[in-house]
């Protein structure tokens, strides 16, 4: 069983990505699971057909742990893949990481970890302990990192690949780096920025993916783009990511790099231009 956990900033594609991830890996028959890792519990929602399926933390909440069974808080999405949002608490009020735990140990006891993958939906912003719960307690074995050539899209990548490093001083630990995927804004230089900060953590780019509206188009039918285009030059992209993560071989301890370095590595590929324009 493939365990992968997909990091990246908020706001960066993440989700989209990693829904038509499992999309196309149900495409070849594998058995897939998602995991939604953030409060805004909307990673699966596209798998779901628009549905916004109950999370495990306001389950908890309103019936009690002891409570719950494997089909209260897993459902069947798109080619079946299997759907589990963690949540989060009220705005304000707790931890947000404690969603990720909360969820782990339910699904842990309901023996709810089996299929031939496990993807995990992580917000890639804050690297606290409930959000590298993943990582640390061997639940994820592969990381990915999805970036873009903006700045914090970078620096949020980096964050990640400092706590893999960190966790991986542990010798009981067994998360590694597995790629860069560049989900692009289609920038001058992007993929090349890209291609340095992978190269520059020790690492490479799985995977290029440029933006396309036919994306918006297949959110707005509440669906991913294997799903609603499965013919599309955009669909054959996210095989293509389906199959470099099935064969990837390729996993490391990455290295990091300090904010100085990321910034001066973001003008080098910077287009030269004047204050006023």
């Amino acid at each position: 069983m493939k365990q992968i956990a997909i990091y990246g900033k908020g706001g960066i594609g993440k989700s989209t990505t990693s829904s038509n991830l499992s999309a196309a890996l149900a495409d070849r028959n594998l058995a897939v699971m998602q995991i939604g890792c953030d409060p805004k519990r909307d990673s699966t929602r596209m798998l779901m057909q628009g549905r916004l399926i109950p999370t495990v933390l306001d389950l908890i909440r309103d019936q009690g742990e002891a409570n719950l069974g494997i089909d209260d808080v897993v459902f069947q999405g798109f080619r079946g893949i299997r759907c589990v949002e963690a949540g989060g608490p009220e705005p304000g009020v707790g931890c947000a990481g404690r969603g990720i735990i909360a969820t782990f140990q339910l699904l842990e006891r309901l023996e709810a970890f089996k299929g031939d993958v496990i993807l995990y939906d992580v917000l890639g912003d804050v690297v606290c302990g409930g959000f590298a719960m993943p990582m640390r307690k061997g639940y994820a074995q592969e990381i990915y990192l999805v970036t873009s050539g903006e700045l914090m899209a970078l620096y949020a990548a980096n964050n990640i690949c400092k706590a893999i490093a960190r966790i991986s001083q542990n010798s009981r630990q067994i998360c590694r780096l597995g790629g860069v995927i560049c989900n692009a804004r289609n920038t001058p230089g992007e993929k090349e920025l890209v291609e340095a900060f992978a190269a520059a953590v020790g690492s490479r780019v799985l995977a290029y993916i440029p933006r396309d509206e036919i994306v918006q188009h297949a959110e707005l039918h509440t669906m991913t783009v294997v799903e609603y285009a499965p013919e599309s030059e955009q669909a054959a992209r996210y095989r293509e990511l389906a199959e470099a993560v099935m064969t990837n071989t390729s996993f490391i301890i990455p290295s990091f790099l300090e904010m100085e370095e990321l910034e001066q590595m973001g003008r080098s590929f910077l287009t030269p231009r004047t204050p006023s324009q």
